[in-house]
């Protein structure tokens, strides 16, 4: 670990320590890293403005020598400087749940993992929120993206049974095996598995042009979902 780290980083967790400062917990793209913000809590704190929740900033964490051998070390917080600030997850109940169960989620994931796919998956999910992109579709995209992170990675090439996807054919999703199902009553036909496709291969921002998304949306995210 080296005397000084500088990044970005997206507050995962806040937990007040002592009187007036806060232990941080905050994604980066090395990982995860916990950092004390001394004195943060105080009303003229040079440190409070960079590191509010649903915010991207540039930081600076300082690490003690006793700390260089430990895996998993508090580092001092000494800079913050906002770069994004998601301000509009905060105006919509149901984007703020969106938004504070992606953060959970990647919390819990980060404590087995050190992932770099996982910062850029939490970002480009909360610009989609604070753009106002449609909810089914960001949680979709970002279920997709996390499973192919996870190496879990669904199969939009061939069926259960290893033939090649036909877009004549309509398939249903099967959760124990994992896989596509031929099936004459499935819901998930050609649209929904070239989409599906698209949002793994792309960045959300463009997700939001492809035309009647939001009608081919609904049978995706029961399957992402699924991997969770």
């Amino acid at each position: 670990m080296p005397a000084d780290l500088r990044t970005r980083a997206i507050v995962l967790r806040r937990t007040n320590y002592g009187e007036t400062d806060r232990i941080l917990n905050l994604l980066t793209p090395e990982g995860k890293v916990a950092a004390l913000a001394r004195g943060v809590r105080k009303e003229k704190s040079r440190l409070a403005g960079g590191i509010e929740l649903f915010s991207v900033a540039d930081v600076v964490i300082r690490y003690g020598r006793n700390t260089q051998t430990q895996s998993n070390p508090l580092g001092t917080l000494t800079s913050a400087k906002m770069l994004n600030f998601y301000h509009n997850i905060l105006s919509d109940m149901s984007t703020l749940e969106l938004a504070s169960a992606l953060l959970k989620k990647l919390d819990r994931a980060a404590e087995q993992t050190d992932n770099p796919a996982h910062f850029d998956l939490l970002d480009q999910s909360f610009a989609g929120l604070n753009r106002g992109d449609h909810l089914e579709l960001v949680q979709t995209w970002f279920e997709l993206n996390f499973a192919r992170a996870s190496g879990e990675e669904i199969n939009l090439l061939c069926d259960i049974s290893g033939q090649p996807l036909s877009p004549s054919e309509a398939y249903l999703w099967d959760p124990l095996e994992a896989a596509l199902r031929p099936d004459p009553a499935g819901n998930i036909r050609a649209p929904e598995i070239k989409l599906a496709r698209f949002l793994l291969s792309n960045p959300l921002r463009l997700a939001k042009n492809i035309e009647n998304v939001a009608t081919i949306l609904p049978p995706l995210l029961p399957l992402a979902k699924s991997f969770a």
